[in-house]
């Protein structure tokens, strides 16, 4: 009896060691990438998650998925660059003036005016063979990450407490830009001073007067609230708003072939679909700033800032390297 008993005991913990195997060989195949950005969860960053989330479940059949940590939870974009490369995050966005941190000729995507409208930008942001450019100049400048692909929150333009309707206005200006050697040459030549500071100090830099005028998409002005210490937004949609998604190489070197399509096949999707969402985000965001009381400056006067800022594109495309004179012909054939 005590012996049959045993048998059934031993029989019971097999079988009970076999369904832990089991369920920890499933619960290996299930995995929560980290997924990080500056940006709340209200602005196109957030859409771009959602997207890349769902898509990625969908694909992989359930088996991978994305933790967000938006709002800068884990740093600004240039220090979540360097935890991505070092593998301490999975994925991150940034814009693509912050990645010239890490590969300056990503700055040809902050030349001014070579977008001819949001259409023509959502055509170049959806292009393969744009994307495609990029992902190389990447992989042959940086190491440690590379770049999925591409997205954007539209065009920045500037905001101040005093109206900016032509280029005269921001002569001998302070304005905060991202530090890219694109737009240390574009805003000089403007007559304006540029200043750079990480995007968090933006607000009290704009309210003390260490800036005077800043500069980003209109839903990005409205999400961290800035129009309340620079009640003026003037649409000078001097520069393409845009970004790219990231992937350790730790990440990526750790996928299987079909699980690397898997997640190049979410990021294809957020380039895919995002744009217009961006854009609609854009339009939304200024309806509901100008019901606030806010004044947006719709007729400025960008034959001034276009004028100086043609005679750089080519220079300073030539400047930053092959791979920006590349992109830059490529942006300009997009129809």
């Amino acid at each position: 009896m005590a012996k049959a008993l045993w048998r059934r005991m031993a029989l019971a913990s097999s079988v009970a060691c076999v369904a832990l195997g089991i369920a920890g060989q499933a619960s290996a195949q299930n995995r929560a990438f980290s997924f990080a950005y500056d940006q709340p969860t209200t602005t196109a960053y957030g859409v771009a998650g959602n997207l890349f989330d769902a898509k990625l479940k969908e694909v992989s059949g359930g088996k991978f998925s994305i933790n967000q940590f938006p709002g800068a939870q884990l740093g600004q974009e240039p220090q979540m660059l360097e935890k991505m490369r070092a593998g301490d995050i999975d994925f991150v966005i940034t814009s693509t003036a912050n990645a010239a941190s890490v590969s300056p000729q990503a700055g040809v995507f902050s030349l001014h005016y070579i977008f001819r409208d949001q259409g023509h930008l959502t055509r170049v942001i959806a292009d393969p063979a744009v994307a495609q450019a990029f992902r190389d100049m990447i992989s042959d400048t940086v190491k440690g990450g590379h770049v999925l692909g591409l997205m954007t929150m539209g065009m920045r333009s500037m905001y101040s407490k005093k109206e900016i309707k032509s280029v005269a206005d921001v002569k001998g200006q302070k304005v905060r830009v991202q530090a890219t050697k694109t737009e240390d040459t574009h805003f000089p030549a403007y007559g304006a001073q540029t200043v750079h500071m990480p995007f968090g100090e933006v607000y009290t830099s704009l309210q003390t007067g260490v800036v005077n005028i800043a500069e980003n998409g209109v839903n990005v002005y409205l999400a961290n609230k800035h129009y309340e210490v620079a009640p003026i937004l003037s649409m000078t949609e001097h520069e393409a708003n845009n970004n790219c998604i990231w992937v350790s190489d730790k990440t990526w070197n750790s996928l299987n072939d079909e699980e690397k399509k898997w997640v190049q096949a979410a990021a294809d999707e957020v380039s895919k679909v995002e744009p217009a969402k961006a854009l609609q985000l854009e339009k939304d965001s200024a309806e509901k700033l100008k019901k606030m009381g806010v004044k947006i400056v719709d007729n400025v006067d960008k034959s001034g800032f276009a004028k100086d800022a043609q005679p750089i594109q080519d220079s300073l495309a030539k400047e930053l390297g092959p791979h920006a004179v590349k992109i830059l012909a490529l942006v300009r054939n997009v129809q």
